[in-house]
């Protein structure tokens, strides 16, 4: 039995993970899926005080107080970011580390320096409530970036999209112990969108680097709302190689 542990992208929430839990969970697989600090069904608790590091810290402290080992790291999109943070903070604590379309950030980079042109498009619809800079407002239709063509799944998931802090976004990655984070075996599973952006080259790089832990899912960058089974088969084929 693995345990996942499902970090969520921007504007999302763990109700994104659903129906792959769903699915890990039937295998007898542990699975967690934590909404961030202001996002979802904790938007209550957002703050000027939510930030990158507070992401990271809301993850490390679920490990931690639920007593969590040889965890497979799973971030979709910023949720990349969150990971690579939380890897930084509990090294011992972490089996694999999961890019599932993800940032895939170096030390001193934020998102928008990862993301660049795609995160600062968010920027150009940026709203300030109550003194706070937020972007990825729901009812900006912002389906064409997650990539969700079918009509069930939007209206199942557009009411779940909360508004995300910009500074997550601007704030830079700091690692503390990057030597030894940088040893924790990775994995990456790419959409058809990401995977597009590759040369065959750097493909068979990727493959080396993870040792054959890479996989292509032909749908949008929400995979894991889209492509739910074949998200969930890629993360099973994770739990596989490390058994």
């Amino acid at each position: 039995m693995a345990t996942f542990v499902l970090v969520h992208g921007g504007g999302h929430g763990g109700w994104c993970y659903q129906s792959v839990a769903k699915i890990l969970r039937a295998q007898g697989h542990e699975v967690y899926a934590p909404s961030l600090t202001g996002l979802a069904d904790r938007e209550h608790l957002l703050s000027d005080a939510v930030d990158l590091n507070m992401h990271i810290t809301d993850i490390v402290k679920l490990i931690q107080f639920e007593d969590l080992n040889n965890v497979i790291l799973v971030g979709h999109s910023y949720g990349g970011m969150v990971i690579t943070g939380v890897a930084d903070r509990v090294t011992d604590r972490i089996a694999n580390l999961v890019y599932l379309d993800a940032a895939f950030p170096e030390n001193g980079q934020s998102l928008v320096d990862h993301a660049g042109e795609v995160i600062l498009a968010a920027r150009e619809k940026m709203r300030v409530v109550d003194g706070m800079e937020l972007v990825l407002f729901p009812g900006d239709d912002p389906m064409g970036f997650y990539g969700v063509t079918d009509p069930d799944q939007i209206a199942w998931m557009k009411p779940k999209l909360t508004p995300h802090p910009w500074r997550c976004f601007e704030q830079q990655l700091v690692l503390n112990n990057e030597a030894e984070m940088r040893a924790i075996p990775i994995s990456f599973v790419f959409s058809a969108v990401q995977i597009d952006s590759l040369t065959d080259e750097i493909r068979q790089q990727i493959r080396e680097f993870t040792q054959g832990r890479f996989w292509e899912i032909n749908t949008g960058h929400d995979l894991m709302i889209s492509e739910p089974e074949l998200t969930a088969d890629a993360l099973l084929g994770v739990a596989l190689t490390l058994s």
